[in-house]
């Protein structure tokens, strides 16, 4: 056991994340028979196998699943040994892993990263776009340092920093755009496509409008907002959009966009990350950072 390396138990955390040697492998942007000798030399000092190889796919053995635990914890240890010793610089520089949900990415990211790469000169910002609950378990796994996400998210691990308020705004086809805005009961009895099961926004939506999720009905999904749109435009239904969404999805569709009247479906975006990072008030830094940046990109919108 005195012969643990670090570098192995990184491929081992890769390979029972990935269960396939080809993908644990490319994410560790190593050969996979690299990947193998070294997992293959851990199960040696281990004394016993951590692995079961199948013909397509790879299982963790029950030894290796007590030991999958341990090594995450180990790993997460030595990650935020290096937080430690980079939030103790003047400056912070490195490696800084933010995660972003898919209703905010393509629309905020732009004008945050460029204003973190500003704030903080020598980041290498990592980006990484998934839903809610991934970019959960991967904070919590300290495979990410923060988010921006829709709050709540009810973790208590994690801290909460509300950054700003958005409204959604209504969506139809342009020949509906002098009809009355409709409400959260009528929206309820009209096609409503909302985005696929697993976006926290189609859940937002649903609950604006008095809607419990269930399947079997015949509301159209969408696997992303542009999709929603020019589903929209082509007369199909109609949907909901966050208004930071509109400017990019909007452009180069025939639709018409209404802001709806009191009560107003809303969202609180915020960031998040574990309340044991030692780059907790660098991050608490980096939210006001981000926070101006989402008021600045907003303003010229309106303006």
């Amino acid at each position: 056991m005195a012969n643990i390396t670090l570098r192995q138990l990184r491929y081992f955390e890769a390979l029972a994340r990935h269960r396939h040697f080809g993908r644990a492998a490319g994410a560790c942007a190593v050969s996979q028979p690299a990947l193998s000798v070294q997992i293959r030399e851990l199960e040696e000092n281990v004394g016993a196998a951590l692995f079961e190889r199948g013909a397509r796919q790879v299982r963790l053995t029950t030894l290796g699943e007590a030991f999958a635990g341990r090594v995450q914890d180990i790993l997460r240890a030595v990650d935020e040994l290096g937080d430690l010793a980079r939030a103790s610089g003047e400056h912070l520089v490195g490696r800084l892993r933010i995660g972003v949900i898919p209703t905010i990415a393509p629309y905020l990211l732009p004008r945050v990263v460029g204003a973190l790469a500003e704030s903080y000169q020598g980041i290498d910002i990592h980006v990484r776009e998934t839903l809610t609950e991934r970019l959960i378990a991967e904070l919590l796994d300290g495979r990410l340092d923060t988010a921006i996400v829709a709050l709540p998210v009810s973790e208590p691990a994690l801290t909460e920093v509300a950054l700003f308020d958005e409204a959604f705004v209504l969506v139809r086809p342009r020949a509906e755009a002098g009809q009355p805005v409709p409400g959260p009961e009528d929206l309820g009895r009209k096609r409503l496509m909302l985005l696929e099961e697993g976006h926290c926004f189609r859940d937002q939506a649903l609950s604006f409008c008095n809607i419990r999720a269930a399947g079997g009905d015949d509301r159209l999904d969408g696997s992303s907002l542009s999709t929603l749109v020019q589903m929209v435009a082509a007369g199909l239904g109609i949907t909901l959009v966050p208004e930071m969404a509109v400017p990019v999805e909007t452009r180069s569709a025939d639709v018409s966009v209404t802001f709806f009247g009191p009560p107003h479906p809303s969202r609180t975006v915020g960031m998040i990350w574990r309340r044991t990072s030692p780059l907790a008030e660098q991050l608490q830094e980096m939210a006001e950072v981000v926070r101006r940046a989402a008021e600045a990109q907003r303003a010229e919108q309106l303006g």
